[in-house]
């Protein structure tokens, strides 16, 4: 779906109308910055559209910029008075890659922010605003001056704890595809964040104010949110990959190890022509997912008892995945020839399950000196696949949900 742009017309008593000139990021002049940006939406947090988003969040209270973490820094962090934490992430699009790795960027905060106590929050609050006491408390009581203390901080730790978080993208003029990043969010089981993007637009008027037009583009739909007791003196395990690995033969656990530094030296050799594409991160297993709709991914693997590596299309059964490829299947012969190598269309005899595939055995997949052999075909096919299927997985879902609609 397409974009317009469009300027607002102010319309004076007189009734003359003067067309707003829009603020453009990177212009000559009148232009702004993500730290422009992350300034509006900290002084003016009321002109984020939450309330559209998710309700329990709403009139968030804004605490700081550049919040600091070992996963890097918060644009804006905000809280409620009840003790629900908002965390923003600005980006101006300029920048493809941006586009790209503000997913990642997100959940690692939000991954990191689950480790934190309210105890740690307000040190790390602390330490950016250069305050003694709780702030982030006094800045709470300023807005509502009748929060209990115990009661807001075992409310934020219990929060923290749970991931019970807002996640705000937002950005100055969100293009298409990258609604995708929602897509991608929700694909990600075990995560219970509530997503919104948001475009925030701005013009600037005749006396030299700002006219600031925020849009909801995305959100997430109700999400399933798992809460787990945990008793007094217990914890959580402060990382999934602790919690893979604990209790796991040692062996296992080394080839988990090498599994994952694999992979992280074939998305370093990767090179994506699709900026919107979201990557994965190093996996502890043989395969990484690439998804290219919560129900159709390419599935990257490494087959260490085969020496094979390969680039699989996969889709659920019986969803628009399923339905995006039927309809690859059927225009087949253009898109082999597309793709280039040996991509051939295979069904599984174990379910019948279709998948689009290309696969090359080595003498030994595990050999130092034919890895960069390896890196170089697996990244040129994950492009191929990403650039050729990618946009027809799109066309197919938006085909299905025209039909649906």
């Amino acid at each position: 779906m397409s974009r317009n742009s469009f300027s607002p017309l102010l319309i004076s008593p007189q009734s003359e109308t003067i067309q707003l000139r829009p603020v453009v990021a990177g212009g000559r002049e009148g232009d702004y910055s993500e730290a422009d940006l992350q300034r509006l939406i900290h002084a003016h947090p009321s002109c984020l559209p939450i309330a559209e988003i998710d309700t329990v969040f709403a009139d968030p209270i804004a605490i700081c910029t550049e919040l600091e973490t070992t996963t890097g820094r918060i644009d804006n962090f905000m809280v409620t008075a009840s003790g629900l934490p908002v965390i923003v992430e600005c980006k101006l699009w300029r920048n493809p890659e941006a586009r790209r790795e503000v997913v990642g960027q997100i959940l690692d905060y939000a991954k990191e922010l689950t480790r934190w106590s309210s105890s740690d929050l307000q040190r790390g609050v602390r330490s950016r605003l250069k305050r003694s006491g709780d702030p982030i408390l006094e800045l709470v009581r300023a807005v509502a001056p009748d929060t209990d203390e115990i009661q807001f901080n075992d409310a934020l730790t219990g929060n923290l704890r749970r991931g019970r978080f807002l996640l705000l993208i937002v950005g100055d003029g969100i293009r298409e595809g990258v609604e995708a990043i929602s897509d991608y969010l929700q694909a990600h089981a075990g995560l219970h964040f509530t997503l919104g993007l948001v475009e925030m637009r701005m013009f600037s008027t005749p006396d030299g104010s700002r006219l600031i037009v925020p849009r909801v583009l995305a959100r997430t739909k109700v999400l399933t949110r798992t809460v787990v007791a945990v008793p007094d003196g217990f914890g959580l395990a402060p990382d999934e990959e602790e919690a893979i690995t604990a209790g796991i033969d040692p062996a296992r656990v080394d080839r988990m190890n090498g599994q994952q530094q694999f992979w992280s030296g074939f998305l370093q050799a990767l090179k994506l022509d699709d900026p919107e594409q979201a990557i994965p991160k190093p996996a502890r297993q043989g395969y990484l997912n690439f998804m290219l709709h919560p129900n159709a991914w390419l599935n990257v693997y490494r087959n260490q008892q085969l020496n094979e590596v390969g680039v699989e299309l996969s889709s659920n059964r019986n969803t628009v995945g399923d339905y995006a490829m039927r309809a690859i299947v059927e225009e087949w012969a253009n898109i082999k020839t597309d793709l280039g190598g040996a991509a051939e269309i295979f069904q599984r005899p174990s379910d019948g399950r279709t998948s689009i595939h290309d696969r090359r055995s080595f003498p030994n997949t595990d050999a130092p000196e034919i890895r960069e052999q390896i890196y170089e075909w697996l990244a040129e096919r994950t492009n191929a696949f990403v650039n050729v299927l990618r946009p027809r997985v799109r066309s197919a879902v938006a085909d299905f949900e025209r039909k649906e609609g």
